[in-house]
C-alpha cells in the first residue's frame, strides 16, 4: 500500500491541532464552568488546573478530569498541569507528561515530536522537584489553606440555605 506522505502529514497536524485545542478547551471550561474554579478564582489572583486522563466506561475512549488547585501537585506521569491568572485567557504550560509507554513518541525526529512533553519528561525523570516548585507570585500554603475553607464552607452554607429552601417549598 502506497501512502501519500503529504496527506499523512495534512492529517498528523489534523490530529495534532485538534488534541491541542481539547486540551485547551478543557482547561476554559475548568476556569469558566467549574464552581469551584469560578469560587477559588473569586479569592485567588491565579489556579492551577490539573488534569489527567482516564479510561472511559467503555474501556476504549478516554476522559479527561480537570481539577481546579491553589498549589501544585505532585508531579505524575499521564497528567497536565496549567497555571491561570484569576478571571482571564492566560493560561501558562507548568507540564504535560503522557502516559510512560508513550514517551519514545515525543522524541525528536519522530512525527510526534514534542518539544513541552519531552521537556516535561526529562524533568519528571531528572528534576521532579523542580516541577513542583511553586511559582514566584503563589501564595504561602497556610493562605492557600485559608482560602479553600473559605470556599468549602461557602459552598456548605449555600446547600444548606438550599436544603432550607426546599423544605420551605415542600410545606406550602
Amino acid at each position: 500500500m502506497k501512502i501519500n506522505r503529504l496527506e499523512t502529514h495534512d492529517r498528523l497536524q489534523h490530529l495534532i491541532s485538534d488534541q491541542s485545542a481539547n486540551v485547551f478547551k478543557g482547561a476554559e471550561d475548568c476556569m469558566k464552568k467549574n464552581p469551584l474554579s469560578l469560587a477559588i478564582q473569586e479569592k485567588s489572583p491565579y489556579i492551577y488546573l490539573f488534569a489527567h486522563p482516564r479510561t472511559a466506561d467503555d474501556g476504549v475512549n478516554k476522559k479527561m478530569f480537570w481539577q481546579p488547585r491553589l498549589t501544585i501537585p505532585e508531579a505524575q506521569e499521564n497528567s497536565y498541569l496549567f497555571r491561570a491568572i484569576s478571571k482571564t485567557d492566560q493560561i501558562e504550560v507548568i507540564w504535560m507528561i503522557p502516559p510512560k509507554d508513550t514517551w519514545n513518541q515525543y522524541k525528536k525526529g519522530n512525527i510526534t515530536e514534542s518539544n513541552v512533553c519531552l521537556w516535561s519528561i526529562n524533568m519528571l525523570k531528572t528534576n521532579k522537584s523542580h516541577l513542583e516548585k511553586p511559582h514566584p507570585e503563589d501564595m504561602i500554603e497556610d493562605r492557600a489553606k485559608i482560602i479553600l475553607k473559605a470556599v468549602i464552607d461557602e459552598h456548605r452554607q449555600r446547600l444548606k440555605h438550599e436544603k432550607a429552601m426546599d423544605s420551605t417549598l415542600l410545606i406550602i
